[in-house]
Order: C-alpha cells, then sequence, then structure tokens
C-alpha cells in the first residue's frame, strides 16, 4: 500500500475541538479543516460566531469550512455572505437541500457568481452532483462534498459513484470533490483510488496515521498482549481443578 507522501489526496480534518485544531494545524499532513454546528454542539460552543473567528485565528491559511445553519433559502444566503466575510481562507458550507427538501442550487449560483468558495455538502446522488455542478461559477473555486461513508453504510460501493462524479465535475474545473463521512483509515487510499480531491477524516481517526505500514505480525503480538493485560488487571480466575464433563 502506497503511503501518504505517495498520494495526491488531500486530507482535511473534521471537529469542533479547538485544541485538536491547533495541533492539527502543525501537522503537514492536513491540508484543511471543517466543521458543522452538529461538531460544534457537541464540543459545547455557545457562540458560532466567535467560535469560528477563533478558529481562523489558530488556522490562518488552511481553507477552513463553516456551515449555514438557517432552513430558508434567503437566510441560507444571507448568512453564508456573512460567513465569507470572516476571512480569505473561508469556505462557506451550504447544503444541498434544506429540510424540506429545497434545492439550494439558486442560492449557490448567487454566491458562487459573487466569488464566494462553498462546500456544498450533504450530497448522496449523481443528480445533485449534476445539480451542483451546473449551479458553480466556473472561475470560482468550490467544494463538492460527497457523503461516501453513509453511501457505504446503505450496502453501496461509493467508488464507482464518486467516479461518475468526477466525470461530471469536469465542465467545472475549479470545483473538487470530497469525500465525506469516512468511516477508516482505508477510506484515504479508497477515495485516491475514485480520483476524488479530498477528503475529510475525523481528528480521532487521524490519531491512527502511525498504523499506516505497521507490521501485522508485530501488531498481533501487541493485541494479544493488550487482551493480557487486561484479563489480568480484571482479577479474572477460572478454576482449572475442575473437572469437565466428557463431551458425548
Amino acid at each position: 500500500m502506497a503511503g501518504l507522501d505517495d498520494l495526491k489526496i488531500k486530507v482535511f480534518a473534521d471537529g469542533a475541538q479547538l485544541e485538536g485544531i491547533k495541533a492539527l494545524c502543525e501537522n503537514p499532513v492536513v491540508k484543511g479543516f471543517t466543521t458543522n454546528p452538529s461538531l460544534m454542539r457537541v464540543a459545547g460552543v455557545e457562540d458560532y460566531a466567535a467560535f469560528a473567528k477563533e478558529v481562523l485565528s489558530v488556522v490562518p491559511d488552511h481553507p477552513v469550512s463553516f456551515e449555514v445553519f438557517a432552513d430558508d433559502l434567503p437566510t441560507m444566503e444571507a448568512q453564508g455572505r456573512v460567513i465569507a466575510s470572516w476571512g480569505d481562507n473561508v469556505n462557506v458550507k451550504i447544503p444541498v437541500t434544506n429540510t424540506k427538501g429545497e434545492s439550494t442550487a439558486p442560492i449557490i449560483q448567487r454566491l458562487s457568481d459573487a466569488g464566494v468558495v462553498l462546500n456544498v455538502t450533504a450530497i448522496f446522488t449523481l443528480d445533485q452532483v449534476q445539480t451542483v455542478t451546473d449551479a458553480l461559477n466556473k472561475d470560482v473555486g468550490a467544494i463538492i462534498s460527497v457523503f461516501a461513508g453513509r453511501i457505504a453504510d446503505t450496502g453501496i460501493d461509493p467508488i464507482p459513484l464518486m467516479r461518475f462524479a468526477k466525470d461530471i465535475m469536469a465542465a467545472k474545473p475549479k470545483a473538487e470533490l470530497l469525500w465525506a463521512s469516512s468511516r477508516e483509515l482505508l477510506n484515504i487510499f479508497h477515495a485516491e483510488e475514485s480520483g476524488s480531491d479530498i477528503i475529510t477524516v475525523t481528528h480521532e481517526m487521524l490519531g491512527k496515521l502511525s498504523l499506516l505500514g505497521k507490521d501485522l505480525d508485530q501488531y498481533s503480538l501487541e493485541t494479544v498482549q493488550a487482551f493480557y493485560k487486561d484479563a489480568t488487571a480484571s482479577g479474572y480466575t477460572i478454576d482449572t481443578d475442575e473437572k469437565v464433563a466428557a463431551s458425548t
């Protein structure tokens, strides 16, 4: 398996823990950051704008995605313009529809035409990829985030779908395809195979990067040692003098 240095794909860290973001900003593997209101809520963030500006103070150069959270299209657009004003490295996350299933393509087009770099998220189908691609300005950068991990959860192989998505997006060469909702480090290589430009990886999963290329015999031994340590610490016993009934 190729190492990370051999891959073309960019790894973006996905999370809302400020200390983790600070640490990962120093990691040369990480090329950008994404977050969303759900992650921020879990992390205990109370002031959205204040948190975002604090993140940008420690991540001055890498792209950072912040998501709108309104549900009506005019307010989503207004929030997007405000978020875009926070920094030149800000990507504005817009879901592909609102909660009523209404396409956000009209505001995607207006924001993209205004020069806002978008990260269009929660995409699951090739029809959605086509709609978003059609709405983007060809001269403005953008990210199209396809939830490959969640697609895989339904039993569908996302790799062919991502390849088709990349073909659709060829009409807008400044748009990048993002493999979202990754489930394991192996997905980095799946995303590379599919032609994706970016993959989001959680802070916790990035902690496993040291395992890449690890000797499996050594990993097996370490696993057995960990099992033994846990069993010993538990104080469990089995009376080996106990008579065992002969099987019949």
